[in-house]
């Protein structure tokens, strides 16, 4: 299966997750798995949260930040891949006031 982000619409979400700015999104969402390409704003942030029933990769694509993984902060920039596993928490920040941080994830469920 090919996953066309150009097929699929744009969402913008303020304050993702409680967090912080403009989160743009284009998310493939089934009952298994929801994968996204996103872009966090300059300045922009998810909200902390726990993952329950399921975990998170991200791979950094461009742009530079830090993830707050349960209380430790953790940079990241190009090429980076944070995991958070499930009932861990981490929140996701775009440190530049001129570039997005783009970002590839995976959530899977676990059930």
């Amino acid at each position: 299966m090919i996953i066309d982000y150009d097929q699929i619409n744009e969402q913008e979400i303020m304050k993702f997750k409680g967090g912080e700015g403009l989160l743009r999104t284009r998310n493939f969402v089934d009952e298994k798995c929801k994968i996204m390409m996103s872009r966090l704003t300059p300045g922009a942030s998810s909200g902390y949260h726990q993952h329950e029933g399921n975990c998170e990769i991200v791979m950094i694509l461009s742009g530079h930040g830090h993830f707050v993984y349960d209380g430790t902060t953790e940079p990241i920039q190009s090429g980076s891949v944070h995991y958070c596993p499930m009932g861990h928490s981490h929140s996701m920040h775009n440190d530049s006031d001129s570039e997005d941080l783009v970002y590839f994830a995976i959530v899977p469920e676990h059930h």
